[in-house]
């Protein structure tokens, strides 16, 4: 796909949508020994989150899976949309789409996997981390050069600001002496 493609279609996003497992995640899920779920997010993905939504860009969770873990990783990071156990992503996508009144072209999804397809034919920016399936890749409108769990959230989030003329603002605080 054309570089000016994706770039142009990072313009219109006002709503970031992201998959857990594979994305803010490396896709391990592992277990303490109380049998408590246990997840691994990346720091730099979080701070890329919080760019977003410091610019006004609002950030949401679509997940299959539902977990204790994400929910606080959410409330921490400030994210309110947050729908997990999702069996039908794509469904569910429109029911976000009418609730915020958004038209498709003004979302953005990044995914790894086979259910993230029905949401990637919805959206204006379709998003495939870098160790994504190869069926999504061939799909995706932009595919990150980093992978899941390890940076891919935060590279869509430096994508989608600087495609919006937004990056300089956000990052200029940290230049001042």
């Amino acid at each position: 796909m054309p570089a000016s493609d994706w770039k142009d279609r990072a313009r219109n996003i006002l709503l970031l949508l992201l998959d857990v497992d594979g994305v803010l995640t490396d896709g391990r899920i592992g277990f303490d020994g109380a049998g408590q779920e246990v997840k691994f997010f990346d720091v730099k993905d979080g701070q890329g989150i919080q760019f977003l939504r410091s610019a006004g860009i609002e950030v949401g969770i679509l997940s299959s899976r539902a977990s204790r873990p994400v929910r606080k990783r959410a409330r921490d990071l400030g994210i309110h949309l947050v729908r997990e156990g999702v069996k039908d992503k794509g469904g569910e996508l429109a029911v976000i789409r009418r609730e915020k009144n958004l038209r498709g072209d003004e979302i953005a999804y990044v995914g790894d996997d086979w259910v993230d397809l029905p949401v990637f034919r919805q959206v204006g920016l379709a998003v495939a981390v870098a160790d994504s399936i190869p069926e999504l890749k061939k799909k995706a409108h932009y595919v990150t050069h980093a992978a899941g769990g390890r940076g891919a959230v935060r590279e869509v989030c430096e994508v989608i600001l600087k495609a919006q003329g937004k990056w300089k603002r956000i990052t200029e605080k940290y230049f001042s002496p």
